[in-house]
C-alpha cells in the first residue's frame, strides 16, 4: 500500500465517522445490556465488542474501526512448503447440491490435513461437529447465505440455533444494499445481531468486495469492526469474481491488527493461497484445500 492508498483509506475511515456521527452512532451514554440487538438505536454507538465482551474498551471509534495500519506479518517463513498453509483453511462445501458423503469426506480430510474448521451450510453442523471430536478442527457455518438481505431476526435466528447445534464460527453476509443505500446504522445493528447470538464464537462478515467499490470496502470493515465481528470476508463465492489480493490489503490496512481478513472465492493453488497471506490475510475459505496443500492445482469452481 503506497502513500495515495493511506491517505484513501484515511479520508474514507473520515467520512464513515462524519456520517456516523451525524446519525447519532457514536453518542456515549451508558451501555445497554449484552443482548442488544436490532432496532435498538444504540447497538452500534458503542465501541468495538462492548455487547458481546461487556465494559467497553479504553479506545474510541476510530481506533477500534479504522486503524491505518499494516500487515500482520502473520504469514508462514519463507520457503515454508505449502502443507504448512493447512492452519490457515477453513475446508469449505457450501454448494446446494452437497450430499452427507461429501461431508464426511469434508471433515475426514480436514482431521487428516489439520485445517483450522469446516466451513458447511448449517443443515450439516451437528454431523460436522460429531464426525470433528476432539480433532482441534472447528466447524463453521454460514449465516443469511449467500444474498445477505433477509431480516437481521432471521439471522440472528439462524445464528443462535447453528450455534446451539455445534457451530464453533460463523460466517454471516452482510447487507449489501443497505450498505450501498448509505444505511450505516442499519448494516451495524445488522451484525451486531448476529455477533449477540453467537455468544462469543468466532464472526466473520462477508462483504462481497466484487459487488464494492474501494470506498464501500472501507465503509464495511469499518462498520464490521465497530459491531464486534471477529473477521472481514471477501466474498460468498457465488457473486462472481472472488478474492483479490488488493481487496485483502485494503481490508487489512482498514482494520488494522485487532481484527482478522479472511480470502475466499477463487483461490485454487498454493501460490495464489500465498499471495493472499502475503497481502493481510490470516484466513482463507477454499473447497481446494487438498490440492493446495499437495502443491497442486485444482479446477474447483469456489
Amino acid at each position: 500500500m503506497n502513500k495515495d492508498s493511506d491517505a484513501l483509506v484515511g479520508q474514507i475511515a473520515d467520512v464513515v465517522m462524519q456520517v456516523m456521527a451525524e446519525r447519532g452512532l457514536l453518542g456515549g451514554g451508558d451501555a445497554p445490556a449484552a443482548s442488544a440487538t436490532v432496532g435498538t438505536g444504540t447497538a452500534c454507538s458503542l465501541p468495538h465488542g462492548m455487547a458481546a465482551q461487556g465494559p467497553p474498551p479504553k479506545h474510541d471509534l476510530v481506533q477500534a474501526g479504522a486503524e491505518r495500519i499494516g500487515h500482520t506479518g502473520e504469514q508462514p517463513p519463507s520457503g515454508e512448503a505449502c502443507m504448512r498453509l493447512s492452519n490457515y483453511i477453513d475446508h469449505t462445501l457450501l454448494k446446494a447440491t452437497a450430499t452427507e458423503d461429501e461431508i464426511r469426506r469434508l471433515c475426514e480430510d480436514a482431521r487428516k490435513h489439520q485445517f483450522a474448521s469446516v466451513c458447511v451450510n448449517s443443515a450439516y453442523v451437528p454431523l460436522c461437529k460429531e464426525m470433528l471430536e476432539g480433532s482441534g478442527v472447528s466447524v463453521c457455518t454460514v449465516v443469511g447465505f449467500p444474498l445477505g438481505s433477509m431480516s437481521s431476526e432471521a439471522k440472528a435466528f439462524e445464528t443462535a440455533d447453528a450455534v446451539t447445534k455445534g457451530a464453533d464460527e460463523v460466517d454471516m453476509v452482510i447487507n449489501v444494499g443497505k450498505l450501498q443505500s448509505g444505511d450505516f446504522k442499519y448494516v451495524c445493528d445488522d451484525i451486531r445481531a448476529v455477533v449477540s447470538a453467537a455468544r462469543g464464537r468466532t464472526t466473520k462478515v462477508i462483504i462481497e468486495t466484487s459487488y464494492l467499490n474501494n470506498d464501500e470496502i472501507v465503509h464495511a470493515c469499518v462498520l464490521s469492526k465497530a459491531a464486534g465481528a471477529d473477521f472481514v470476508k471477501t466474498s460468498t463465492g457465488f457473486a462472481g469474481a472472488g478474492a483479490k489480493a488488493e481487496h485483502v490489503a485494503l481490508m487489512r490496512k482498514t482494520v488494522g491488527k485487532e481484527m482478522g481478513v479472511k480470502a475466499s472465492g477463487g483461490i485454487r493453488d498454493c501460490d495464489a493461497a500465498r499471495q493472499m497471506i502475503d497481502a493481510g490475510a490470516n484466513r482463507l475459505g477454499v473447497s481446494a484445500s487438498v490440492a493446495i496443500v499437495q502443491g497442486k492445482k485444482s479446477d474447483s469452481s469456489y
